[in-house]
């Protein structure tokens, strides 16, 4: 093996995490490796959220031409090729993976192309076809592994009739019929897909309302307008086993003490992610871990020092914008800066399925279940103009704070752009706005903001428009 390359810093993984934090590394004057066994800007980037928000913006597009007539167009036959949908996620993914690729080039750090594990606490060993090297880091190893798909006990994913969501963006053909397990973000996203392409899909999930880590009007919402197109949902059920055969999959499960069985042409398994924390030589350096995950100090930094660990694999909330973030914070703490933590509490959730639904900070629920005294606020989108106007006015948003003070404790959003709207609640958290804050800024109008005007209004007992 040829004498170890020497860097500043060597970066495992090239998702979200690990390629902001290399370029924020490179930004403060360190020299950078980036370890990638696959295409820079991992699972997110090329088989996650952004081939995924293709097809859901080309699902959306399905759906505004059946209702063509609503808006006085008159359409001839037309179809919708589920193979060019994927075609085309394809596509932009591998733009946004060659834009990646620019951005670690721009910022002068060292891409190596391989497998990446520790050898020791500055070392990583990068084994690729092209045989085994050796990198140094001088002062830091970030770990951004990034996470896979789980599955269930019993439950082999094939990608060919039972499916992960990296299958799903890889399928060009689709299926007469898709079962999905699990209701998260993840399965009520692709349930979304598949039906606006006409597949029959039913959707299994064992608690006891989709998008469960959700505010719970927001889960009943969802679930009354994806009833409507038809997507069956099942809640409080128990997949016991999936059983492919020639002519499909068979899903035994049971709810309320009985078994059912179901058949399908697919299954799509999506019940979250594993940290991908395997064959990367944490064990015999005595990383702390806990249920999977790897254990981090405010700063990111491991139970060894020199040794920091960003992104899915450090557990909490595993979001592509969580990561970033916390790739920011190791890269300063390494450079010496004395960088500010991630606030977890203020981290936005986005499922972009029709309708979007975003929240942030608590859930009513969880509100009231505290001392103070709560104010909550709700505002339609059917009073909206614009989302009138757009033709999108199914949904809410909905603001809890505590009713003495007016500090937002949390957000909840269901509608039309739910997943942009919520960013002025999560700026207004950060600089710890108050209910009067919000309802002294003038909203433009006509706007979807607007709703968020309203419903702080609401929660001050002086809602305008409804």
């Amino acid at each position: 093996m040829p004498p170890a390359q020497t860097f500043d810093v060597v970066v495992v993984g090239t998702g979200p995490g690990g390629y902001v934090s290399a370029i924020r590394c490179a930004q403060l004057g360190l020299s950078v490796a980036a370890v990638e066994d696959d295409r820079p800007g991992g699972v997110c980037l090329n088989w996650g959220c952004i081939p995924t928000k293709a097809l859901l913006r080309n699902a959306e597009v399905v759906s505004l031409l059946g209702r063509a007539a609503e808006f006085g167009i008159t359409l001839g036959d037309w179809k919708a090729d589920y193979a060019q949908a994927i075609q085309r996620s394809r596509r932009v993914a591998d733009r946004m993976a060659k834009g990646v690729e620019f951005l670690l080039r721009k910022n002068k750090i060292t891409l190596v192309r391989g497998r990446g594990v520790l050898t020791g606490r500055n070392l990583v060993e990068v084994a690729s076809q092209d045989g085994t090297q050796s990198l140094e880091a001088g002062r830091a190893v970030i770990l951004a592994t990034g996470s896979e798909p789980k599955s269930l006990p019993g439950v082999t994913i094939d990608e060919t009739v039972v499916i992960s969501s990296n299958g799903a963006v890889r399928n060009e053909t689709k299926p007469a019929a898709l079962v999905v397990i699990g209701a998260g973000a993840v399965g009520m996203e692709f349930a979304d897909i598949y039906a606006a392409y006409g597949v029959e899909v039913t959707v299994l999930e064992a608690l006891p309302r989709v998008l469960p880590i959700e505010d719970e009007e927001v889960s009943t919402q969802v679930a009354r307008l994806f009833a409507r197109r038809g997507i069956t949902l099942r809640t409080g059920v128990s997949v016991k086993a999936v059983t492919p055969g020639a002519d499909g999959v068979a899903v035994e499960m049971e709810a309320d003490g009985k078994t059912e069985r179901l058949r399908a042409a697919q299954v799509l398994v999506a019940v979250g992610r594993a940290a991908r924390t395997g064959s990367l030589g944490l064990e015999a350096l005595g990383l702390s871990m806990e249920r999977g995950f790897v254990q981090v100090s405010p700063t990111m930094e491991t139970s060894v020092k020199g040794i920091y660990a960003i992104g899915d694999m450090a557990g909490r909330q595993l979001l592509a914008h969580k990561a970033m973030a916390e790739g920011v914070v190791a890269a300063e703490a390494i450079a010496g800066r004395a960088p500010r933590p991630v606030d977890y509490d203020n981290v936005p959730s986005c499922t972009y399925c029709r309708p979007q639904v975003a929240s942030i900070g608590q859930s009513e629920a969880r509100a009231r279940q505290s001392a103070r005294e709560i104010a909550v606020g709700r505002f339609p989108f059917t009073a909206n103009g614009k989302a009138v106007a757009m033709g999108e006015a199914e949904g809410f948003l909905k603001v809890v704070a505590d009713k003495g003070s007016g500090e937002l404790l949390g957000v909840h959003i269901v509608g039309p752009e739910a997943t942009e709207l919520i960013h002025e609640f999560a700026v207004g958290r950060t600089l710890e706005a108050t209910l009067e804050d919000i309802v002294h800024t003038i909203h433009a109008h006509p706007t979807l903001s607007e709703a968020a005007l309203e419903a702080t209004l609401a929660a001050l007992g002086q809602a305008i428009h409804m």
